[in-house]
């Protein structure tokens, strides 16, 4: 039998996080923010900017991308079951699973216009062999271009800080945002649009400073300067009696009158705004419906295939043209993306949609059982490519007997019903 002091040394505690007889070993740097992540923050966290890059980066990070096996065609044959695809799926590094992860991606793309996936952990040296399989990725800031390298800024998770290494445009997969003529380029309309906003942020925090924003009548006239500098005077006076004044009450005489001003004086920078913000909406395919959630199925159809496409397909060709060896490619394996094609169909649609798929040997029963949510079901006819219709279900396995025999032996009229009733003309 094991003895106390055996047991003592096998026993954790889930408040230390340790075992009892384990030292506490130092856990790198701390800080105060999450240092893994982009920081989209820098340009555009006081307008409506950041809402657009995190509505269409979760819009992208939602569709599954995965390391499939295709056929000579191109066609989807079977998902990879490789540790790549689980970075793509599960976890991509120790920070973020893989939906957090193509987020991130998107996200920092929007911002910086290109951006770098590069390799931390593999089975095998990238720079020295193609076989090899990924354990780990990160997303990176391009701060430098070489011909045949670049230099990113990369988040180092065993010292816990961002540092800059150069890594090989061979092993990195450089991404460039499909809309950087729209969101990137220094005069484009996201960029206007930006300087608009803090603009207009600014006039905000102006008109919300606490002025009082009135001026005072005197008694007299200007003109001099010792009648300038008196007024002056009365101005620090007037200051002094608001400031420190409990209630914020202050006096002047009887001669002197407060000439409010109602507010600033009215400009076009709201106009401009509306009419960036409209004209960026269209040239990105995007509409006010998505944003409140009351979009139509004909809405969401155009902004996936005009937005969300384009940016899943950047990624991919990136994935593929990087991190797929020629002799991977040659075996069939790419990356692709799977989005749900029931996602925003109404329901009344469904049943049909079903219907005709079925019909015509499209999906099988638990196929589409999956698409819905529901679990396959154990009839071993759910997972058959067939016409539900085609026999009556009775029939099913007298009828696939007499096809596999070589015929159908046509089933004889119920009695008491003509075989060709009244006013129907003989063949």
């Amino acid at each position: 039998m094991p003895s106390f002091i055996d047991s003592f040394k096998k026993r954790w505690n889930v408040f230390l996080g340790r075992s009892l007889n384990e030292k506490y070993e130092d856990r790198g740097r701390e800080t105060f923010y999450r240092p893994d992540t982009s920081s989209v923050w820098r340009t555009a966290e006081k307008s409506l900017v950041n809402t657009i890059y995190n509505r269409i980066a979760v819009d992208v990070a939602s569709v599954d991308i995965e390391h499939v096996k295709v056929d000579e065609e191109g066609r989807y044959l079977e998902t990879i079951p490789s540790k790549f695809n689980d970075c793509l799926n599960f976890s991509a590094n120790i920070d973020q699973t893989g939906r957090a992860f193509i987020q991130d991606v998107v996200m920092s793309m929007f911002d910086e216009g290109y951006v770098a996936i590069v390799i931390t952990d593999a089975t095998a040296d990238p720079n020295t062999t193609q076989s090899f399989d990924i354990l780990s990725l990160r997303v990176g800031r391009i701060t430098g271009w070489y011909p045949e390298h670049v230099k990113v800024e990369v988040y180092n998770e065993k010292k816990g800080v961002k540092i800059e290494k150069v890594f090989p445009k061979t092993i990195t997969a450089i991404i460039e945002n499909p809309f950087y003529d729209i969101m990137n380029r220094p005069n484009s309309t996201l960029k206007r649009l930006k300087s608009i906003l803090n603009d207009l942020d600014a006039l905000n925090n102006y008109a919300a400073s606490g002025k009082l924003d009135m001026l005072i009548q005197l008694p007299y006239s200007l003109k001099t300067e010792s009648q300038q500098k008196q007024a002056i005077m009365r101005r620090q006076d007037l200051e002094n009696q608001v400031r420190n004044s409990e209630f914020g009450i202050g006096y002047i005489s009887a001669t002197e009158k407060v000439i409010p001003i109602g507010k600033p004086l009215e400009n076009n920078l709201w106009a401009q705004a509306k009419e960036l913000t409209d004209m960026l909406y269209s040239e990105l395919g995007l509409s006010p419906t998505i944003f409140d959630g009351t979009a139509t199925y004909d809405t969401m159809q155009y902004y996936n295939e005009r937005t969300i496409n384009p940016i899943l397909t950047a990624i991919t060709e990136a994935m593929n043209r990087t991190f797929i060896s020629r002799t991977g490619r040659t075996q069939g394996q790419r990356v692709m993306f799977f989005k749900d094609p029931l996602k925003f169909i109404p329901m009344d649609q469904i049943a049909n949609l079903s219907d005709r798929l079925s019909r015509n040997r499209i999906v099988t029963a638990n196929e589409f059982r999956g698409a819905l949510g529901f679990k396959p079901s154990q009839d071993p006819r759910a997972d058959e490519l067939r016409n539900p219709n085609l026999y009556p279900t009775e029939y099913d396995e007298e009828a696939r007997a007499q096809m596999e025999g070589g015929g159908y032996e046509e089933m004889p009229p119920e009695e008491g019903v003509e075989e060709y009733p009244e006013g129907v003309p003989q063949q």
